[in-house]
C-alpha cells in the first residue's frame, strides 16, 4: 500500500488544507532568509511525516523552498567628522535674586570673624610657647650654674690653703703642679679669682675689713688683700676680703 503525505499543518505553515497555493503571509509571516555578502542562503520548510497512514488529505499545502539572492551590499561611508546634533547653545545666565545675596554674604562675614578669631588665638598660643621655651632655657640654665656654684665654693676653701702656701713659697715640686692643674680644672668651670693689690675698691665686690688713710691714693683702693673673692660667670660666689687706704 502507497503512503500518501500528510498535509501540513496550519499552524506551522501558514496554508489551509486542500488548498491549491500557500495562503497570504499575514501579520508578516513567510521564508526565513539570512542576508550575507554574496551568498545566497535558503531555508526550505520540510512537511512533517503522516501521522496516520490512512489519512486521505492532499498535499498541496506544503511550503517550497524559498530562495533569495544578494549581489551587493553597499555601505556608504561618510567623510569627515560625524555631527551628534545640533551645537549646544549655552543659555543665558540666570540674574541672581538680591534676596539669595544678602544670606550669602552674612555667612561670609561669620565666616571671617571666626577665622579671624581663630588667628589671634593661633598667634597668642605660638608667643605663649616660644616664651615658654625661653623660660625653660633660661631656668635650665640658672639650675646648671648654681649645682656648679655649689660645687666650686664648696672647693674655695682649698684654694685659700694654696694660696698661703704659693705666698710662703710651699709650692714646690710635684704639689706645686697638682695645685696648678686644680686651679686650671676648676677655671674650665668659669671660676675666676679677683682682688689684687692696688684695685679700686668696689663695695659690690670687696668686703673691706680695715680702713685707713694714705696721702699716695687719690681714690679709696685696696692696699692688703687678705682672701681673694671669686665668680662664676657673672655671679658672685664670695667676695675679697680686702684693707682700704682712703684719700687724705
Amino acid at each position: 500500500m502507497t503512503e500518501k503525505p500528510r498535509a501540513a499543518d496550519p499552524g506551522a505553515t501558514g496554508s489551509v488544507p486542500g488548498g491549491s497555493a500557500p495562503a497570504e503571509q499575514a501579520a508578516g509571516d513567510g521564508p526565513r532568509v539570512v542576508i550575507r555578502n554574496n551568498r545566497k542562503i535558503g531555508k526550505t520548510k520540510e512537511a512533517p511525516a503522516a501521522a496516520d497512514a490512512g489519512a486521505d488529505v492532499p498535499a498541496e499545502g506544503l511550503v517550497e523552498e524559498a530562495e533569495v539572492v544578494v549581489d551587493e551590499i553597499e555601505v556608504e561611508t561618510v567623510e569627515g567628522p560625524i555631527s551628534a546634533g545640533p551645537p549646544v547653545v549655552d543659555a543665558p545666565a540666570q540674574p541672581v535674586d538680591g534676596g539669595a545675596v544678602a544670606p550669602l554674604g552674612a555667612e561670609l562675614e561669620a565666616l571671617r570673624a571666626e577665622l579671624d578669631e581663630r588667628t589671634r588665638d593661633l598667634q597668642r598660643v605660638s608667643a605663649e610657647y616660644a616664651n615658654y621655651r625661653k623660660r625653660v632655657d633660661r631656668d635650665r640654665g640658672l639650675v646648671q650654674e648654681q649645682a656648679t656654684g655649689s660645687v666650686l665654693a664648696a672647693l674655695l676653701p682649698i684654694l685659700d690653703d694654696l694660696d698661703r702656701a704659693r705666698e710662703h713659697g710651699d709650692l714646690v715640686g710635684p704639689f706645686g703642679t697638682v695645685a696648678e692643674q686644680l686651679t686650671t680644672a676648676l677655671g674650665k668651670f668659669g671660676l675666676t679669682p679677683f682682688g689684687e693689690q692696688g684695685d679700686p675698691f668696689d663695695p659690690t665686690r670687696h668686703e673691706a675689713v680695715a680702713h685707713q688713710t694714705s696721702a699716695d691714693v687719690d681714690e679709696p683702693t685696696c692696699v692688703q688683700v687678705m682672701r681673694r673673692g671669686y665668680q662664676l660667670g657673672e655671679r658672685l660666689l664670695r667676695p675679697a676680703l680686702v684693707a682700704v687706704a682712703d684719700p687724705e
